[in-house]
């Protein structure tokens, strides 16, 4: 193998690497707002009166804002093991491209002795 073909490589475990631990964080931080937005809407709905919230009629706006806020806990969850599954994918691509590194050392090195000789 060429040495620019190695190089290549290397460069493209970095960005991936990169580009999956960046798209990781950008997961963990839009958990921030959507948390605010849970709270938002819970703050919203509880504030009505017990009795206006039991008696809304099915497929009303009120129930849709219930189902909502039902479901939005288990969405951010996802974001939040979305986004760490995705920055500890990076990092094991990034472990990777320096295992390789480091088992094509040698076999360089016995090269650059082998030529010298």
């Amino acid at each position: 193998m060429d040495k620019k073909m190695i190089m290549g490589a290397m460069m493209l475990l970095m960005i991936i690497s990169l580009v999956f631990a960046i798209w990781g964080v950008q997961m963990h931080s839009k958990v921030v707002t959507e948390e605010a937005k849970f709270h938002a809407a819970q703050a919203e709905y509880f504030s009505l009166d017990k009795v206006t919230r039991e008696s809304a009629a099915t497929g009303s706006e009120l129930t849709q804002d219930l189902v909502e806020i039902v479901n939005y806990p288990s969405a951010l969850m996802e974001l939040k093991l979305l986004g760490v599954g995705k920055i500890l994918t990076g990092i094991y691509v990034l472990l990777f491209g320096i295992l390789i590194a480091l088992v094509m050392m040698p076999v360089r090195l016995g090269d650059i002795i082998k030529n010298k000789k």
